[in-house]
């Protein structure tokens, strides 16, 4: 489909399953044509979106290049391949799994060594004694220049990793390493340290909009209905219904009520004694919400989930779509 609207999501393990999952949740479901092996597929429900399945780094590089509209992908990949992530991608939101810290790690023998300045001082001593560079092991060749460069740390050279990383160290092909970590557990094994200032990127899968596809009529038309159940997705996880029944005397101030407890009122104030009152709320505020209720004579008051809140207004898209 020419004029379709092209989704990348991680073709395999925990991360196509938590993809999925996210879609799911926003009444998006993702099919994959006649079976695992077709690396196509629809979103159900919503006409003019092709998925696509491809491995995170495969969609970072597809986004980067406009082949993709959306992705589903980790904010280390992005921040990684693209050059120029304001230019090139908006990350629209971030969908919390997939998170992975992107750390500088130092032997652990190297008691002297906590801050990255330290580092400065290792690569001098290593210049002056063996006449060769710091070696740091990584795959995250361009988020260590980068963070290396900040942190003022020069005198190094950079041994591509194509294995584990975490184990150059001790095959002595490296003396540090950048690496992603999430518990920390396999640095240790290897006798690893993280630097107290080494963390590079704290990372999780992120929902990422390309800036260089061609967003035309028909696209945008799929990406409002996209992101549009996404927002009221969020927006009613986020949210809670705060209902009760109006005073026998009729009168309460909600408006005022509703300004102190960051809450509004969807159907506006009911009047009399026998209408309804309905507040929505953030989560964090729904209890002393329901209690100042209480306390200015409302009764039956009861706090409800709600599965979708859906809004004129829809954040995610207007954000992209003012910028292509």
């Amino acid at each position: 489909m020419s004029d379709a609207l092209v989704l990348a999501v991680p073709s395999k393990g925990r991360l196509q399953e938590n993809a999925s999952a996210f879609f799911a949740r926003a009444g998006l479901k993702l099919t994959q044509g006649t079976g695992i092996r077709d690396y196509r597929g629809k979103l159900v429900g919503v006409p003019g979106v092709e998925v696509r399945y491809l491995s995170a780094s495969e969609i970072a590089s597809q986004l980067a290049s406009g082949a993709a509209h959306l992705g589903v992908t980790g904010e280390d990949l992005i921040r990684e391949t693209l050059p120029d992530v304001r230019g090139q991608v908006e990350l629209l939101t971030p969908l919390g799994f997939g998170n992975a810290t992107v750390v500088v790690a130092v032997p652990q023998a190297w008691i002297d060594v906590r801050v990255m300045a330290d580092l400065d001082e290792v690569a001098a001593t290593m210049r002056a004694r063996h006449n060769r560079r710091l070696r740091v092991a990584t795959k995250y060749v361009n988020l260590t220049r980068r963070f290396f460069a900040e942190t003022g740390v020069a005198d190094y050279r950079i041994v591509e990793s194509l294995g584990a990383t975490e184990g150059a160290p001790a095959a002595g092909s490296a003396e540090i390493i950048v690496d992603i970590t999430t518990t920390g557990a396999t640095l240790a094994a290897n006798a690893l340290k993280v630097l107290d200032d080494g963390i590079i990127l704290r990372s999780e899968a992120n929902l990422v909009a390309s800036l260089k596809a061609p967003w035309g009529e028909a696209q945008r038309t799929a990406l409002k209905a996209v992101l549009g159940r996404i927002s009221a997705e969020e927006r009613a996880r986020t949210t809670r219904e705060v209902r009760a029944a109006m005073p026998e005397n009729g009168t309460i101030d909600l408006a005022t009520l509703a300004g102190l407890h960051e809450a509004e009122l969807p159907y506006g104030a009911p009047s009399g004694p026998d209408g309804e009152i309905v507040l929505r709320c953030p989560e964090a505020a729904m209890f002393d919400l329901a209690d100042a209720l209480v306390a200015a004579g409302a009764r039956a008051v009861s706090v409800r989930r709600i599965d979708y809140a859906f809004a004129a207004e829809n954040p995610l898209a207007e954000r992209l779509l003012a910028r292509v």
